[in-house]
């Protein structure tokens, strides 16, 4: 499954400041939070926003996604930052 893009899940153009993004996260999160919306799906898109603000509002990782997309972030989409566990030798 392709994730979306973090600009569309945030509602922003790709020259959006940090002053946007910051106002865009707080009006999405204060309505999907799971604390508040009990619907389906609600906590989900929740996670997607919290990711996408996560990655928008720091500046080498945004940065990075602006020129390469998800490709561009390596191990740090979704919170997950393994590494290469069973190859040793």
């Amino acid at each position: 499954m392709s994730k979306r893009d973090y600009y569309e899940i945030l509602g922003l153009a790709k020259d959006a400041t940090d002053a946007d993004i910051k106002r865009a996260y707080r009006k999405f999160a204060s309505q999907y939070h799971p604390d508040v919306n009990k619907e389906d799906g609600a906590e989900e898109m929740f996670k997607e926003l919290s990711e996408a603000y996560a990655i928008l509002s720091d500046p080498q990782q945004r940065a990075a996604y602006d020129r390469y997309g998800h490709a561009g972030l390596g191990g740090f989409q979704g919170g997950y930052q393994g590494g290469f566990e069973g190859f040793g030798g």
